[in-house]
């Protein structure tokens, strides 16, 4: 398996652990989401994640910069979604408190 291959596989696995960690349901898809019928690389409940590992760069810089000590960042493209980018603080806590029926 290539390094790239081996590092997302990696990631993925983390992701997965995490979230078992913490009590939370979470598989690997089956090949990554290129087996038909599977979509994304992580299922957390019945939420699919598609997760991205890169060494830092000017897009990670950016991000970093706009997210500073803040909780969340909304960053929104013309004409889409918003998108939401949350340090695993934020996501574990808002997730835990879910999962005690607290949210």
């Amino acid at each position: 398996m290539n390094p790239s291959k081996n590092k997302g596989s990696r990631v993925e696995r983390e992701i997965v652990h995490r979230h078992l960690d913490i009590g939370v349901d979470a598989k690997r898809v089956p090949l990554s989401g290129a087996a038909v019928g599977f979509k994304g690389d992580v299922m957390i409940g019945d939420l699919v994640a598609e997760v991205k590992a890169r060494k830092g760069g000017q897009g990670f810089a950016t991000i970093s910069k706009w997210m500073r000590d803040h909780d969340l960042l909304f960053v929104k493209e013309d004409r889409k979604d918003p998108l939401v980018v949350m340090p695993w603080r934020t996501y574990e806590k808002l997730i835990k408190e879910k999962n005690n029926g607290i949210v």
